[in-house]
């Protein structure tokens, strides 16, 4: 028997995300015959009212292919159930305990979407109720901390109560599948290796563009801002998968111990640093996709006065014998001219090119992978146009996923549940790696709040602020929608 508690099961995330992950995995088949789901918030409900929120859920967002099968909703709400829990009230788990069977062979998995506050109180109830026994886990949602001491702090705490194998800090990028597939791009392609390191390899950009504005999370945002919100988490798991060395293995701990070095040895800014390796920004007024679209300063929840950042650009360097001098350009910013999310290898120049001046300068081969809004591997190589003479040109060499595989495309957050319901560890951040993330970007964030001068400003639907071209530009380099092949 499996049973799945989500607390916060009335909130946002539980209704656009978990809820119809959960119902797709139970519609493909990919949950035990004996599973049951268990909703669990403060407001006070009955199973079938909270059924019918969990329907239009489903109904709303869990849809990709037409209407939705009323069959096998109704078989889903079924084995749906609602308890009325309060962190502060001990009582309230008692009720949860009776609806639970723990032991060794049933499996149960906590997942607290919920603020990062009420994680203590919630698995010290469940410990006191004897309900993280046996075969239990939780998932724990981001953020974890607000800083490195913040974020040691939840993690001691919650090993008070959990063991580390128990613990699943999730990272919903980590379950996108071409995260998963650098592993094998990486590790499963012999040609790949030679040239993975700093004799071949000129620079490495990683970018996550959006171009949704905050919306209605703002008050949240607002307290964490796109270095906390973006780049602790999801960006520097992208540099540590690329940069990382090959494990001994695949199990869980061999890749997370390789990532985790990859942190360690990323270089720690100075203050003067700081302002010369990171751009900030705030998205004002302006369009996106010819619509027009408010300030951050005007978003609901967002003080006029905010100092918050939407928008972030670093120059990374990696302290190792692979990747020494190598510049890891990292971007990520809200109300941007696109949604992107990709990672671009760029090889270095051809030492002397045979075709003369005449052919304007060439930009090196590269490898761009694509993780959204289409999932894709391009290698792009030289050729010559057809036609009298030789011109050359960028021809890509293109792997679409999409049209790769006839199989079921299965979302980020829908595979890592499978993963945590199955004690798979692999796509989940393990405690040194968060503190590790949190130690590089402490040093960032104490500059910063030490500058009143560093936050620029950008209009939205546009590429960010001029800085973070400029960042690149000292080093000749350009961030790939500004390349204009000569």
């Amino acid at each position: 028997m499996t049973t799945f508690v989500l607390f916060g099961g009335t909130g946002d995330l539980a209704k656009r995300k978990i809820i119809p992950a959960l119902y797709s995995a139970f519609v493909n088949g990919r949950l035990d015959a004996s599973f049951s789901f268990i909703g669990a918030a403060r407001e006070v409900l009955n199973d079938d009212e909270f059924r019918k929120r969990v329907a239009a859920s489903i109904e709303t967002y869990g849809c990709k292919e037409g209407k939705t099968d009323t069959e096998k909703v109704a078989d889903f709400l079924a084995l749906t159930y609602y308890s009325k829990i309060d962190a502060r009230e001990p009582d309230d788990f008692n009720v949860l305990k009776q609806r639970l069977h723990t032991s060794e062979s049933n499996a149960t998995l906590f997942y607290l979407a919920t603020g990062p506050d009420i994680f203590i109180p919630v698995v010290e109830q469940l410990s006191k109720h004897g309900l993280v026994e046996g075969n239990a886990r939780v998932v724990v949602e981001k953020p974890l901390g607000r800083d490195a001491q913040s974020a040691k702090e939840i993690n001691h705490s919650l090993r008070n109560y959990l063991r580390e194998n128990q613990i699943y800090r999730i990272d919903h990028y980590l379950g996108k599948e071409m995260v998963q597939n650098l592993l094998a791009l990486r590790f499963a392609n012999l040609f790949l290796e030679p040239l993975w390191n700093r004799k071949w390899i000129q620079d490495v950009h990683i970018s996550i563009a959006e171009q949704v504005g905050v919306e209605t999370r703002g008050d949240f945002y607002d307290h964490t801002g796109a270095l906390r919100d973006m780049v602790q988490n999801h960006l520097l798991q992208l540099v540590s998968i690329v940069a990382m060395e090959p494990p001994v293995n695949a199990n869980p701990d061999a890749i997370r111990d390789e990532k985790v070095k990859v942190l360690r040895a990323l270089h720690k800014f100075t203050p003067e640093e700081v302002s010369k390796k990171t751009v900030r920004g705030q998205y004002r007024a302006g369009a996106v996709d010819g619509k027009p679209v408010i300030g951050y300063q005007s978003e609901p929840g967002v003080p006029t006065s905010s100092r918050t950042e939407t928008f972030v650009a670093i120059r990374a360097e990696i302290n190792n014998w692979r990747w020494a001098g190598v510049p890891f350009y990292l971007r990520t910013g809200k109300r941007m001219a696109s949604r992107s999310a990709e990672i671009t290898i760029n090889f270095k120049p051809i030492p002397y090119s045979i075709f003369g001046k005449s052919q304007g300068p060439l930009r090196s081969n590269r490898l761009v992978i694509s993780l959204q809004p289409e999932e894709s591997v391009q290698l792009f190589m030289k050729a010559k146009e057809p036609g009298e003479g030789i011109r050359l040109s960028d021809v890509a060499l293109n792997l679409d996923f999409a049209e790769a595989s006839n199989s079921r495309r299965v979302e980020s957050y829908e595979r890592l549940l499978l993963d945590a319901l199955h004690g798979d560890l692999t796509l989940f951040v393990r405690d040194d790696e968060l503190s590790a993330a949190w130690e590089w970007v402490d040093p960032i964030m104490n500059a910063w709040n030490n500058d009143s001068e560093g936050l620029k400003s950008y209009i939205a639907g546009s590429w960010g602020p001029a800085a973070s071209s400029y960042l690149l530009a000292q080093n000749g380099a350009a961030w790939g929608e500004e390349y204009v092949e000569g």
